[in-house]
């Protein structure tokens, strides 16, 4: 998704002109993202693009204005599958109240929302629906499923973060598949093919070293906002990993390891040209502590410490006080 193909689809519906919305652009309505979900599928997709009319247009400009300005923001969908079901929703006993309407129509709606809440919708809301529309910003929501007959869905506006994976060990196997799923971009390196296949990393982008070592290492860049991860299979790599970490200047740069271990690793990357500040600024050991041994648990725990650092990133500490605050805690 670019801020052109946004404003190209917004000049499209002012015109009057059909749009067809790509499942490239719009991946929450993959087949992979709609698996086991009776209510959402590609084809919900064609019809929501096949309902769209100029008054949509402003969400899509909107939208291509978020990502000019770098907003955390998402463009979202409100999806019917049962239009008398949706509208005739009531308060309950337990949640918050919003009225005595459910959603405003029966109808699907497209809309913008960022971190904010500013809402953009081309065609009216209700409370109720205003209450699920902000929470795309949990990313994508957390309350998609909580009313009959619609659901919600989103994509945000902002790029991933790029997790590196250094080293295809069963660590990092695990680590690649829960990152994925909490919305992070994944490339794992290693040198042997038969730990870095597409079996042990099927949603990973796989770069396959040379030379049966990490030499091939020092030829790849990463971006200044990228976390790696120095998980090399039996550390026998983790000093070129820190040190290539160190060079790129990543955001974040975690290794697992015991005491006495990383301590080696310390003599070998400062012998070689790495800073006393560099190897402080590694995270050792990577994680957070709550007593993971498992390649399965360690993933929870490395996994839960990237999420953490990612939120901490994007949220100032006033927006995190406020949403502890929320939660009571």
């Amino acid at each position: 998704m670019t801020p052109e193909k946004l404003r190209s689809i917004a000049e499209a519906l002012r015109a009057g002109d059909a749009v067809s919305l790509s499942v490239d652009d719009f991946p929450c309505f993959s087949a992979e993202a709609t698996e086991g979900n009776p209510h959402v599928s590609p084809s919900t997709l064609s019809a929501i693009s096949a309902a769209l009319g100029a008054d949509d247009a402003v969400v899509f400009e909107r939208a291509a204005r978020a990502m000019d300005e770098g907003d955390l923001a998402w463009i979202g969908f409100k999806v019917v599958f049962d239009a008398d079901a949706a509208m005739a929703n009531t308060d309950n006993e337990v949640t918050k109240k919003y009225g005595d309407a459910g959603s405003a129509d029966g109808e699907a709606l497209v809309f913008f929302c960022n971190d904010a809440k500013e809402v953009v919708a081309g065609r009216p809301y209700s409370p109720r629906d205003l209450f699920q529309m902000k929470d795309v910003t949990r990313g994508p929501s957390m309350h998609n499923e909580q009313f009959d007959g619609l659901t919600w869905t989103s994509v945000p506006l902002f790029d991933q973060v790029r997790v590196w994976l250094l080293g295809a060990s069963d660590s990092s196997a695990e680590v690649a598949a829960l990152a994925h799923h909490v919305g992070f971009k994944v490339t794992a390196v290693d040198y042997d093919p038969a730990y870095l296949n597409e079996a042990r990393f099927p949603e990973a982008e796989r770069i396959l070293l040379g030379g049966g070592n990490f030499d091939e290492l020092f030829d790849l860049h990463a971006a200044s906002g990228d976390y790696v991860c120095v998980l090399t299979r039996g550390h026998m790599f983790d000093p070129e990993g820190c040190l290539w970490a160190a060079r790129e200047g990543v955001r974040y740069a975690g290794m697992m390891g015991c005491a006495g271990k990383n301590n080696t690793v310390h003599d070998l990357v400062i012998s070689r040209g790495m800073t006393e500040e560099q190897w402080d600024a590694v995270k050792r050991p990577i994680g957070l502590k709550f007593g993971a041994k498992t390649p399965a648990e360690l993933a929870i725990a490395i996994v839960a410490e990237l999420v953490d650092v990612r939120y901490r990133d994007r949220y100032s500490q006033e927006a995190r006080d406020r949403h502890e605050a929320s939660l009571g805690r």
